[in-house]
């Protein structure tokens, strides 16, 4: 079954980690930005990441529903049938889950895993993030080990942030940041090891001046020196077992130099949001202005159904997603990786 068993994911992380490398974990709120995700990662011989988000969740679930849980399992259900038709792995995965939203989206969506655990199924979800870096470090860790103690029950992975990754993205809005707040420090690094070593498997956002949203190559002036050294306080005091699992967040308009830099330290995981949103869009502008007689009805015509039937964009949309996804894989150097049938 192509979506990742628990041994698996953590096959995937581990096998990252060994070749310098690291998966897309792509947003979806949609059957369509599913399947162009899914496409993607076949078409590139990599294993991958789909996540959900509470907005996302909200918005698949529909304008009467309005339900982050209820959409979020909609989508983790389908993401399970349809990859089934494909030869690579794939993780489920949750994105930012501030503290206020603990109870009503990350615990419901803990216990649907528990639930088809007993009834002999697979885990709903592989992993979860918990975004509690709106708290005093401190209290962040007491929270994330609250949650990693629930998830490893259900073999599932928990991420965790530390510092504050910049801008807006979802309804997170972290624009308003200073700016030391947007590079985790070597003590902070050390501080989250020690908090949560020995109560479950974790993935680590560190943050290096990352910053949700899109911006021009060169805008966003990311550190990822910070990632090395943080890494090398952890692992001198620990020994080299003790080296995270990074995630790097906010990677629209970084340079692939930075990209590949951070591949280096140890980052496993590399979310993108905001230009497989544009990717999907673009086609469907562009197919509305070529389309524009056919697709509005100017001056009492009728239009041209083949043109507004929405099948005829969203596939291209679709594609687009697919296209940016790929590339993604490239910069990543996870193209030709997966480890699909060797685990």
């Amino acid at each position: 079954m192509p979506v990742a068993t628990p041994k698996q994911y953590e096959a995937m992380l581990e096998a990252a980690q060994k070749g310098n490398f690291a998966y897309p974990a792509i947003n979806i709120t949609s059957i369509s930005t599913i399947n162009g995700a899914l496409k993607a990662f076949a078409e590139a011989g990599s294993d991958g990441i789909i996540q959900v988000s509470t907005g996302g969740g909200q918005f698949a679930s529909g304008l009467a529903v309005n339900d982050a849980v209820v959409g979020s399992i909609v989508l983790a259900e389908a993401i399970h049938r349809l990859a089934e038709e494909y030869d690579v792995l794939v993780a489920l995965h949750t994105d930012h889950c501030q503290p206020g939203k603990v109870d009503s989206f990350l615990k419901p969506l803990i216990e649907a895993t528990a639930k088809r655990r007993a009834e002999g199924r697979g885990n709903l979800f592989q992993s979860h993030m918990l975004d509690a870096s709106e708290l005093p470090l401190e209290e962040n860790m007491k929270l994330s080990q609250e949650l990693l103690k629930l998830c490893a029950a259900q073999e599932i992975i928990l991420e965790v942030e530390a510092g504050v990754v910049g801008g807006e993205e979802d309804g997170v809005d972290h624009s308003d940041q200073p700016a030391e707040k947007l590079y985790t420090t070597p003590e902070d690094m050390v501080a989250v090891y020690e908090a949560l070593n020995g109560l479950g498997r974790y993935m680590f956002a560190a943050t290096f001046g990352n910053v949700h949203g899109s911006y021009k190559p060169g805008a966003v002036k990311l550190k990822p020196t910070i990632l090395r050294d943080g890494q090398a306080a952890v692992t001198q005091k620990y020994g080299a077992e003790a080296a995270f699992d990074l995630v790097f967040h906010g990677g629209s308009g970084s340079t692939l130099e930075d990209i590949r830099e951070t591949l280096e330290y140890g980052v496993v995981k590399m979310n993108i949001d905001t230009d497989t949103q544009y990717a999907f869009t673009r086609p469907i502008v562009t197919h509305i202005c070529e389309n524009i007689e056919g697709v509005l009805k100017i001056d009492g015509e009728i239009g041209n159904k083949k043109a507004y039937d929405p099948r005829s964009y969203i596939k291209k949309a679709e594609q687009g997603v697919c296209d940016r996804l790929k590339q993604a894989c490239d910069d990543l150097l996870a193209t030709g990786k997966s480890i699909f049938g060797t685990v």
